[in-house]
């Protein structure tokens, strides 16, 4: 796979995206009053990953004791009832999707036992001021040093200060991701360290992640995650949105493909969830997972479907991608990074040679596009001018 193949891909993305897979529909009979009933436990092949709060081997599905309809996998309960109360029953079901109830007459009934949901707690909130006064100190933001190598500072900063990237003392040169939501609320910043001349996670001796709202005293603190670029949403409202796992993928995605608005999850499983998901009712979104997690990003589309979200998936580098890169759990923005801006390339003669840096601030020399012979169809080139 070519790193061209992948930009062409991209130009018709939305029409070549794979289409969300429906619930398969069948023909239904009438139904005796325990038609429908949770799966029986038969081992833990039985018991699957809650979609609210992700917690393995705790959620049973609904299934049709006449084996003639087939729930999406989202239909069923979590057996976390004081923590998660996840409960999507066959009745919700069949109100979301009021086409598969056709053939149900009145006397038909759906058996379900939909527990009381406790009063949830507020969501709590950090201070904005905090998240303020990190916008600074990029000199020493080991993810800053890294971007601008190929971006440059000017873009660099601007991606930094658009989607509320700061600098954490927690370790030295680490960054702050902060999570602020559609109504511009701070709801936490999650504090990584990157080394800043490969621009990868710095894993050992451990992995550097931490939290804002753990690092700073808070009283019951109520922690609900939103999207990293949430605060986006509703300002870019006219483009499509496209979904990745890392916030540092949304960043380098942003500068290389600015049609989509970026916004990261966090996480494999991060954000998939009703009320998280619920920002992005009746948009257009385009998940790119990571290799490795397409079949489970595949799996949530029903799920954002229903919510109303006109949800894609983008397949194409998990069929192109070569082994040894599914074994590293590449991403798209691994990729996009292959394509050298003519930024880079002067940062790496800077690099080698820093009396360049002097004589380009001397004369204010600036790289620009230069015009293109009528009868060439490549790119433009790029040069200096003074």
């Amino acid at each position: 796979m070519t790193v061209l193949s992948l930009l062409s891909l991209l130009t018709v993305l939305i029409p070549k995206a794979t289409k969300p897979t429906e619930p398969p529909h069948k023909k239904r009979n009438e139904m005796s009053t325990h038609r429908f009933i949770l799966e029986p436990y038969k081992g833990i092949a039985t018991r699957h990953t809650c979609p609210e709060c992700h917690k393995k081997r705790s959620f049973a599905r609904y299934i049709d004791t006449e084996g003639k309809i087939e729930f999406p996998p989202y239909v069923g309960r979590c057996n976390h009832e004081q923590s998660c109360c996840y409960h999507f029953t066959p009745k919700d079901f069949f109100e979301k999707n009021p086409e598969k109830n056709e053939t149900f007459t009145k006397d038909d009934t759906i058996s379900y036992k939909k527990r009381e949901m406790p009063k949830p707690l507020p969501t709590s909130y950090i201070d904005e001021n905090i998240m303020r006064s990190s916008l600074k100190c990029y000199e020493a933001n080991n993810l800053f040093l890294f971007l601008s190598s190929q971006f440059g500072e000017t873009a660099t900063l601007s991606l930094m200060e658009k989607y509320h990237v700061g600098t954490s003392k927690h370790w030295t040169g680490a960054t702050v991701f902060w999570q602020v939501d559609n109504q511009g609320k701070v709801r936490t910043g999650k504090v990584m360290l990157y080394n800043p001349e490969t621009g990868k996670r710095v894993k050992e001796p451990y992995n550097h992640i931490s939290w804002v709202h753990s690092l700073i005293p808070h009283k019951d603190f109520n922690l609900c995650q939103c999207f990293f670029g949430e605060h986006l949403i509703n300002v870019a409202k006219t483009k499509p949105i496209a979904l990745v796992e890392s916030e540092k993928t949304a960043l380098i995605a942003s500068y290389y493909l600015p049609q989509f608005l970026w916004i990261a999850s966090g996480g494999k499983n991060g954000c998939f969830n009703t009320k998280s998901l619920s920002v992005l009712k009746n948009r257009d979104v385009v998940l790119f997972p990571d290799l490795g997690a397409t079949t489970v990003w595949q799996d949530k589309l029903p799920m954002m479907q229903v919510l109303g979200i006109r949800a894609t998936l983008f397949d194409f580098l998990e069929h192109q991608a070569c082994e040894e890169d599914k074994a590293k759990g590449l991403d798209i923005a691994d990729y996009l990074l292959k394509i050298k801006p003519a930024e880079a390339k002067l940062q790496a003669l800077i690099k080698q040679n820093p009396a360049i840096r002097k004589l380009i601030d001397v004369f204010k020399l600036e790289i620009v596009d230069e015009p293109q012979p009528r009868f060439r169809t490549s790119k433009r080139q790029r040069g200096f001018r003074l």
